[in-house]
């Protein structure tokens, strides 16, 4: 299955769950939690408060290495999302890419995403534990804070 093939599904449509694929073609679903969408909707405002260029937005479907992946929050820059405004699914990571992990994530996941997400162009991946706690990785390793947003809260609290 792609995932134009996936978008086009009527019966995949309205379902509580973020799809993604893996490198099958097989559909992986996640249950949606409260926290979690709370968690996306905090993030995503705080950067758009902090950020006056570029777009934040939530559930942005990126191509990777292993099909497509959801990113739960992402910050892309006009000229980046000029590359990829026609795009079904985001033919290049926009440059922030944040995941929020759940109690049914492990960190392995979360590290083969992180490096998914920068093979397919990311600049920074963002993690938001259980907790709030945010931790900000460049390519080259952990950060203490992000270089494209430097004043982000290294807590997010509910």
């Amino acid at each position: 299955m792609n995932w134009q093939e996936v978008c086009a599904d009527t019966a995949l449509q309205g379902i509580p769950y973020k799809i993604e694929l893996n490198r099958w073609g097989q559909i992986v679903m996640s249950p949606a939690k409260n926290k979690h969408s709370v968690y996306q909707g905090l993030i995503q405002s705080i950067i758009q408060s902090m950020v006056k260029e570029g777009l934040t937005y939530p559930e942005c479907p990126i191509q990777t290495e292993d099909n497509v992946k959801v990113a739960d929050v992402v910050w892309i820059s006009r000229e980046r999302y000029q590359q990829i405004k026609n795009d079904d699914v985001c033919s290049v990571a926009p440059e922030i890419c944040i995941e929020i992990k759940s109690s049914s994530n492990t960190q392995e996941e979360m590290k083969f995403k992180k490096e998914l997400y920068f093979k397919a162009g990311a600049a920074e991946f963002w993690l938001c534990n259980e907790n709030g706690e945010m931790s900000f990785y460049s390519k080259e390793g952990q950060m203490i804070n992000s270089a494209i947003v430097p004043n982000y809260p290294v807590y997010v609290e509910l």
